[in-house]
């Protein structure tokens, strides 16, 4: 015998023990047991879930590639071609699900079929059956390892990242609403091949206990999810950023954190926020029940000033009182109302248009100038206001990062004011629509958001080295 894996008539021969990897799945590594007396190869798997449409079911799992090592798993999804009955070698039978995936050996590649199955009590993590085999493949039944060798050290590096495939993502949008938002976020999740679910917000009910906290909705335990796309509305900010904490507190990656959005809604704290990372924003005033108005109102500056309702959405409770006088109307107005306001100075030069700045994952990915109906301050595109494209300056792309991290946001829309004195930050929103943005800039920010989602529930390696065993 000689030391080479392919002899001259091209037969590769394998030993009842090899080395393969499945890089369709991110596996890298593996030591697959060669067992002839099988029909067909099987892969340990556990935590096995089906996902997606009836006409196209996938499955998603996870690996533990090294024995002995619980704590390195790999994520991995396919498509499932079948499901069958397997019978071990001690007549147990078990349902199974099927799946296809190229398999590499040595310089060789091809495609095979496995079934999914706990192999936890195996020492091999993998079994390669006989429909596995090519026809020129001999079996040196006498002995191990006739193709090269891997290691375990792969895993260790940032390799295994790299390699590893466009695993499908189990994703929910958490929304009451059938808008261009979530439909875009929908369809452009689809496009990409994960499936991603609507999940009405207030539909949602919880199990809050130490061991197994749980999101129940509509008398059933909501599947483990990838990752949650929150566009809570700001009527159920409260309710919503609760379901949010828990799936936090499940583990599952939120694009929007509920502390974020919380802050986001809440006007005051959110002045306060920027104050204190030093972020450019109008003069700003608040009191709970002022006893002297004019004093209020010096704390901002002269008339014009901006009357602010903290619970505004979309331009509405917001005054622009052009003189002194008017002002004190509306702050009157609204203390009698025991509505909580903010009072701010009037930036003039802004003409009635902002810059909607829309950030993904620590970017600007596409931003837009917003101006005003005819006679109308406010920009609000949900008020007649119109957008175009615009090109920002690095001072405001730098303020709209700013205003993001301070939020710790990962998708924000940040709103600001081109002043003498620099960007003036005027909001950063924490559910930002796309139809505005993306039909004013032509850019597919949906696109943005799930190169983002898959960046960050992305496989990762262990960084602590793997032992290599001694072997014989």
């Amino acid at each position: 015998m000689t030391d080479s894996p392919e002899d001259q008539s091209g037969t590769i021969r394998f030993g009842w023990e090899e080395w393969v990897s499945l890089p369709d799945l991110g596996l890298p590594a593996l030591r697959a047991k060669v067992d002839t007396g099988a029909r067909t190869s099987a892969l340990h798997a556990f935590d096995i879930e089906t996902f997606g449409s009836s006409s196209a079911p996938k499955v998603r799992f996870t690996v533990h590639p090294v024995p002995g090592r619980e704590d390195l798993v790999i994520p991995c999804s396919a498509r499932i071609i079948d499901r069958r009955t397997v019978t071990s070698s001690n007549g147990e039978s078990e349902m199974r699900y099927v799946i296809a995936s190229t398999i590499r050996v040595g310089d060789e590649s091809w495609r095979i079929e496995l079934t999914l199955t706990d192999r936890s009590s195996m020492a091999s993590r993998m079994l390669l059956g006989r429909e596995a085999l090519k026809d020129h493949i001999t079996i040196v039944a006498t002995d191990r390892f006739q193709q090269p060798r891997l290691s375990w050290d792969v895993y260790n590096t940032a390799r295994v990242t790299a390699a590893a495939p466009n695993r499908s993502l189990r994703i929910a949008v958490l929304s009451r609403e059938d808008n261009y938002s979530t439909r875009r976020l929908v369809e452009e999740g689809e496009k990409r091949g994960h499936t991603v679910e609507v999940i009405d917000t207030q539909r949602c009910y919880m199990q809050i206990n130490a061991l197994t906290p749980e999101v129940h909705y509509d008398g059933k335990r909501l599947p483990r999810y990838d990752a949650v796309i929150p566009r809570v509305g700001a009527s159920i900010t409260s309710y919503g950023t609760a379901v949010i904490r828990q799936f936090e507190t499940i583990g599952t990656f939120c694009l929007n954190g509920s502390e974020g959005i919380t802050a986001s809604r809440d006007k005051l704290y959110a002045h306060q926020l920027m104050a204190r990372h030093k972020i450019g924003m109008p003069n700003t005033a608040f009191a709970a029940s002022p006893k002297d108005t004019l004093s209020l109102m010096r704390l901002v500056g002269t008339a014009p000033l901006i009357v602010k309702l903290l619970e505004s959405t979309q331009g509405k409770g917001v005054v622009l009182a052009e003189t002194k006088k008017a002002a004190e109307s509306v702050i009157d107005a609204f203390r009698g109302l025991k509505a909580n306001f903010l009072v701010q100075d009037f930036v003039k030069e802004a003409a009635g248009e902002d810059i909607r700045c829309l950030v993904v994952g620590g970017k600007v990915v596409a931003a837009m100038k917003r101006k005003g109906a005819e006679g109308d301050f406010r920009s609000n595109l949900h008020r007649g206001g119109h957008a175009s494209v615009v090109r920002i300056s690095k001072e405001e792309r730098e303020s709209a990062l700013r205003a993001a991290r301070a939020f710790r946001l990962n998708l924000a829309g940040v709103d600001l004011l081109r002043s003498e004195a620099g960007p003036k930050v005027l909001e950063v929103n924490s559910s930002p629509g796309l139809e505005g943005i993306e039909t004013a800039t032509g850019k597919n920010v949906a696109e943005k958001v799930f190169e983002h989602l898959e960046s960050k529930v992305r496989p990762t390696p262990v960084r602590r080295r793997i032992k290599t065993e001694n072997e014989e």
